[in-house]
């Protein structure tokens, strides 16, 4: 199985998103780094740290950018490297495993 969820051969769990493909995203959508931080109430500041590579963002914050980029239809591929390909907007990206119950888990 092949994906950004997988983690690497030293164990290590993958990053969620690079601040390379965070970039290409937000120009895919045409947002400014305004408009992807308002999306999930974070300063602006932190996403253009992030975006940098600078500082040490907290992969809660990341996922948190990323899944409003899904939800704008940005698609994160990791097929040999780490890409981004624009979908269907307001893709779907299912349950969280945090959110899954008895009622859900179909």
């Amino acid at each position: 199985m092949s994906g950004s969820d997988e983690g690497e051969a030293s164990g290590r769990l993958p990053s969620t998103m690079t601040p390379a493909q965070c970039r290409a995203a937000r120009a895919m959508i045409n947002w400014s780094t305004g408009d992807l931080a308002a999306k999930v109430g974070l300063d602006e500041a932190l996403v253009r740290s992030f975006e940098k590579g600078m500082g040490d963002t907290p992969s809660g914050q990341i996922e948190a950018l990323r899944s409003a980029l899904v939800r704008a239809g940005v698609i994160f591929t990791n097929d040999g490297s780490a890409g981004v390909r624009l979908g269907q907007s307001g893709a779907d990206e299912g349950t969280r495993l945090d959110s899954l119950t008895t009622e859900n888990d179909r």
